[in-house]
């Protein structure tokens, strides 16, 4: 695999883009745009940012340019009238933007939306940089079974499984006891009870440390990313629920921890700064430079820990039931959670409902099978029509 262009004199990385519009994508852009000659742009992909989308092609060479709304095909079309940019739209062009031959492919469509095409860029049998967790968290076995049939390379992206997977370098996993997954704690660290039942929108948007979206600030705020997060990494992994940890650590410093059989433990550490994985998976297996703060330990001084409470936060504790039941469960899981947070977003349940939503969407779908990306996608359809009903329940 080449490293760059511009010092050993190979071809550049040719590198897709899914969910180039998105805070992952925009940054993983930057990068690019850094290095101009190490890097060569097959296809970028948006939801409906048609605007950003066309600017971001034009300005670094795309091949193609993907929108995934087939509505806006004819918009698209004439922003990008006079270049010689491919375009595309809807689902089908999506995948097939997803199964260009490129060397590495960001796989950063959010949500149910990214596993179509997550699982064509992995049947490539390339490197996939993996920022959408929800495509192992609701299809492990079918990604994972992938992966496998096409040698492909997954590169974590989640600053917390890139801090596991930097930790793991030596290659020793057999000698692994355990992982520890930090969390910031979000806005609601040290809130009683009654703060997060009358907490707003606005309040639980305001996350201490991460720069991030509304969905994923939420999620940080119930702890419910963290919950996803401990799914990813057993599927990341193959490790067992009992093998990760998670430790609230407000200083968000050290972002992993691998814990091995002799007392050592290895750490991650770095600036809360999403282009130092993002960088880490872009140039893998070699290093490149970012614009990132570096980190300065006397300034931050001390380094605090914590166990974080089940009961304050009850998301971790329905994700790690999801993960032990296995099948379909935390498929569902994810999709409850996405319907709920939308809910509370639109100020039709409270904080506290978020969860209490996810817990009763699991309690009537059982554990069902998830054996295709078919039954996933019928799974995650069902889980939002319950969540729906839920939620409207709750608000009424």
């Amino acid at each position: 695999m080449s490293q760059t262009a511009s010092t050993n004199g190979q071809a550049p990385r040719s590198v897709t883009v899914l969910g180039s519009t998105g805070s992952v994508g925009t940054q993983t852009l930057d990068l690019l745009a850094a290095e101009p000659g190490r890097f060569q742009v097959k296809a970028l992909v948006a939801g409906r940012n048609i605007e950003l989308l066309a600017r971001q092609a034009i300005a670094l060479g795309a091949a193609m340019a993907v929108v995934a709304d087939p509505t806006l095909y004819q918009a698209l079309r004439d922003a990008l009238a006079g270049t010689n940019i491919a375009v595309g739209a809807g689902p089908e062009a999506v995948v097939e933007a997803a199964m260009m031959d490129a060397d590495w492919t960001m796989a950063a469509i959010t949500g149910a939306a990214g596993l179509a095409s997550t699982l064509a860029a992995i049947r490539r049998g390339k490197s996939v940089a993996l920022a959408n967790k929800e495509a192992l968290v609701c299809a492990g076995e079918v990604m994972l079974r992938a992966v496998r049939d096409a040698g492909a390379t997954l590169l974590p992206v989640d600053s917390e499984h890139n801090a596991i997977f930097q930790s793991l370098a030596d290659g020793n996993h057999g000698s692994v006891e355990k992982i520890i997954l930090t969390a910031s704690g979000g806005p609601f660290r040290t809130a009683t009870h009654e703060e997060m039942k009358r907490a707003t929108p606005e309040v639980a948007l305001k996350h201490p440390v991460w720069s991030m979206g509304a969905k994923i600030s939420i999620d940080s705020a119930t702890m419910m990313n963290k919950g996803l997060e401990l799914i990813e990494a057993a599927r990341l992994f193959n490790l067992n629920e009992a093998q990760i940890g998670v430790l609230i650590h407000p200083q968000s410093v050290i972002h992993g921890m691998v814990c091995y059989k002799d007392g050592s433990v290895l750490a991650q550490l770095g600036s809360p700064d999403m282009r130092i994985p993002i960088a880490h998976t872009l140039a893998w297996p070699a290093r490149m430079a970012t614009p990132s703060p570096r980190l300065d330990l006397a300034a931050v001084a001390r380094l605090d820990f914590a166990e974080p409470d089940l009961v304050q936060f009850p998301a971790l504790r329905l994700a790690r039931a999801a993960l032990k039941a296995g099948g379909g469960t935390p498929a569902i899981l994810n999709a409850a959670n996405e319907i709920a947070v939308d809910a509370f977003l639109n100020r039709r349940i409270g904080f506290l409902d978020i969860a209490g939503t996810v817990e009763k969407v699991l309690d009537s779908m059982g554990t069902p099978p998830a054996d295709t990306l078919d039954d996933v996608i019928a799974l995650d359809g069902a889980a939002r029509q319950a969540a729906q009903r839920f939620a409207a329940a709750r608000a009424s």
